[in-house]
């Protein structure tokens, strides 16, 4: 039986701030002096927030609208909230009156579904569904689930059948449902970005799950973030330095449904297999919304066809290690 998690996708990225690893220093306070540093977690990860200001009140200020904000979509975008408003969606196949950041967030979605050729889609949740019930069952073939039930849950995707304006959304196919993990960190990342930027932040790193920083450090350096394959790497396999840019990883070795480790959480919406293509994928791109959505869908996608991918993004580059260890960058 798969372990308990609280995550679709690995993120196996930690900042690291004047140099020093932030997340798993030896002496977190003394990783950076001179910002406010605030910790806590967001849709069931990892969340961090570096912000330099000189005025201590006014940073308080904005952590505490910046935690009431991720709280406010967490009831929104949350699948272990059974209030939330994408759960509600999901038991009934439809949701009136929708939030806005629902729609704005399905609207961006739908550019992403169009321009990975569906790699991105949503609405493989029935297909995770799947996995983490058969591998609940003790005795579960180590194989996967049966042909006929992979058919029927495939039959119950697609990012086509959802439709959405601001009174409404609805799914055009019976057994429906949505996930939005694989794109919502990035999305409220960039809402907090909003936040402290219309408050005149002009230096900070932003970690909901995703990181994006504003502006660069501020004795002017870029921030530094460091990649891995895996959570609970203690040093990064290499690092980024990035300034008014947002990063996201993908790693299929964040989470196995199964013992063994053959079936990873990240799902092809095509095919239904769950193919481990490389040991991490990392997107730097504008917004961290787009980094997160990009890195899920070049998981999935052959070498080749990534140009193509980053083609909409003239901002964004990808850095990926295939299982053998090659490094590539496009």
């Amino acid at each position: 039986m798969a372990s308990l998690f609280t995550r679709r996708r690995a993120i196996a990225i930690f900042a690291a701030a004047a140099g020093l690893p932030l997340l798993r220093s030896a002496d977190p306070a003394g990783a950076a002096v001179d910002a406010v540093v605030w910790r806590g977690q967001a849709l069931g990860a990892q969340a961090t927030l570096i912000l330099h200001d000189d005025n201590r009140s006014h940073a308080a200020t904005l952590i505490a609208q910046v935690v009431a904000e991720v709280e406010r979509l967490e009831t929104i975008f949350s699948l272990y909230r059974r209030d939330s408003a994408l759960c509600e969606l999901n038991r009934v196949g439809g949701l009136a009156a929708p939030p806005a950041e629902m729609i704005a967030l399905l609207d961006a979605c739908q550019t992403y579904w169009q321009t990975t050729k569906g790699l991105f889609d949503p609405t493989i949740q029935p297909l995770w569904e799947l996995y983490a019930h058969h591998f609940s069952v003790p005795g579960a073939d180590a194989d996967g689930p049966p042909a006929a039930h992979l058919k029927a849950s495939l039959g119950r995707i697609g990012f086509d059948a959802v439709r959405f304006n601001r009174d409404r959304i609805a799914f055009a196919r019976p057994g429906m449902a949505i996930s939005l993990n694989g794109v919502a960190q990035g999305f409220i990342t960039d809402r907090v970005v909003d936040i402290l930027r219309n408050a005149g932040v002009t230096s900070s790193l932003v970690n909901m799950g995703e990181d994006r920083a504003v502006g660069a450090q501020a004795d002017g350096s870029p921030w530094r973030i460091g990649l891995a394959s895996q959570e609970d790497s203690i040093r990064p396999a290499a690092v980024l330095e990035i300034t008014n840019q947002a990063v996201a990883t993908s790693s299929a070795a964040g989470f196995h449904f199964d013992v063994s480790g053959r079936f990873g959480h990240i799902l092809d919406p095509r095919s239904g297999a769950a193919p481990q293509l490389y040991q991490r994928v990392s997107v730097v791109a504008k917004e961290a919304a787009t980094a997160d959505a990009l890195s899920t869908a070049m998981s999935l996608a052959a070498p080749q066809q990534i140009p193509d991918m980053l083609a909409p993004y003239s901002e964004a580059s990808v850095e990926l290690v295939t299982m053998s260890g090659k490094h590539l960058r496009f």
